[in-house]
C-alpha cells in the first residue's frame, strides 16, 4: 500500500513463484487468524505486532513490511504489521496506545517466503461496535470482494476500481473512497507496477492477464476521501478526523478467474 512506482507494466508469475506467493499469502492468512482473536479492548498495538513477530518466526517466514523505506529520506518502517486506528487510514506504527472498546483496528500484514510476499489487511472492531462503524466495515470489506470479482483476465485495471467506487458510492451513508492510496502489484517485491486505483472509470488501464499478481486494498472513509500524513512520516489519517475502514487480498488473475491467495484453504 506505500507507493512506490508509477510504471504501467506487470511481470508474468510462472507456476513456481505462484506456489512461493501462496505459500506467503497463507502465513498471512495465519497471522491475521492469530490477530482476529487478540483484537480486545486492552490490548496494544505493539503487543499485536508481537504476536505476528511470533507466528512468522513459527511459519519461517520474513516480514515485508521491517524495514522498508520505499523512497530515499524516510525513516524505515519500524514495525512487522500496520496497526491503524480509527481516524488513521493506513501505515499506523505499532507501539504502546492502548486499543479502546469500540475503536476500528486496521492490521495490515506482509510476508515473505522463498523470496515472494504476500499482502493483506482487515479491519477489526474492537469490543462492541455502533452501527455506523459496523456499516463501514461491512461496506469496505464487501467492496473488497467486489473488486476481486472484477479482476478477470481480460478485463482492465480500470474495471476494478470502477466497481469498488460504484459500490461505495451507492452505500446510503455517503461513504467515500480514499483516491490518494492504492493497491499495486506485488512478487518479488512488495510494491510492483501497476498501481490499482479504488475509483475512476471502467474500461482503462492495464489490461489483466492470467499470472499477474496484485494486491487489491479498498479504503473507506465515513468522512471525505482527503488525507493527511502524521509526523511520523508513516501514519495516513483522514484528513476530517472520520473513521476510516480498510480491507486487502492479494490475488492472481487465472483464465478461471480471480485466486486469492492471501486466505487459508477452505
Amino acid at each position: 500500500m506505500f507507493q512506490e512506482s508509477k510504471s504501467p507494466g506487470a511481470t508474468i508469475k510462472s507456476e513456481r513463484e505462484l506456489t512461493a506467493m501462496r505459500q506467503a499469502g497463507r502465513v498471512v492468512a495465519l497471522v491475521h487468524e492469530r490477530l482476529q482473536t487478540a483484537v480486545v479492548p486492552g490490548v496494544t498495538t505493539g503487543e499485536l505486532d508481537r504476536i505476528a513477530r511470533e507466528v512468522l518466526k513459527e511459519q519461517g517466514a520474513e516480514p515485508s513490511f521491517l524495514d522498508y523505506a520505499p523512497v530515499p529520506g524516510i525513516t524505515p518502517y519500524p514495525g512487522v504489521i500496520c496497526s491503524s486506528l480509527n481516524e488513521e487510514i493506513v501505515h499506523g506504527i505499532p507501539g504502546d496506545r492502548v486499543v479502546r472498546n469500540g475503536d476500528l483496528v486496521k492490521l495490515d500484514v506482509g510476508a515473505v517466503v522463498d523470496g515472494f510476499h504476500g499482502d493483506a489487511a482487515m479491519t477489526v472492531i474492537a469490543g462492541e461496535g455502533t452501527k455506523k462503524t459496523r456499516a463501514l466495515v461491512d461496506a469496505t470489506r464487501r467492496s473488497l470482494e467486489i473488486g476481486i470479482e472484477a479482476a478477470q483476465s481480460g478485463a482492465r485495471i480500470g474495471d476494478i476500481g470502477a466497481a469498488i467506487e460504484d459500490f461505495i458510492l451507492s452505500c446510503p451513508q455517503g461513504f467515500e473512497v480514499v483516491r490518494e492510496y492504492t493497491g499495486h502489484g506485488i512478487g518479488r517485491r512488495l510494491h510492483e507496477p501497476p498501481q490499482i486505483p479504488n475509483y475512476g472509470p471502467a474500461g482503462r488501464g492495464l489490461v489483466l492477464k492470467p499470472g499477474m499478481t496484485i494486491a487489491i486494498e479498498p479504503m473507506v472513509n465515513i468522512g471525505g476521501w482527503e488525507t493527511a500524513v502524521l509526523d511520523d512520516e508513516w501514519t495516513v489519517v483522514t484528513a476530517d478526523g472520520e473513521l476510516s475502514a480498510h480491507f486487502e487480498h492479494t490475488i492472481a488473475i487465472t483464465e478461471s478467474g480471480p485466486e486469492i491467495l492471501t486466505k487459508l484453504d477452505g
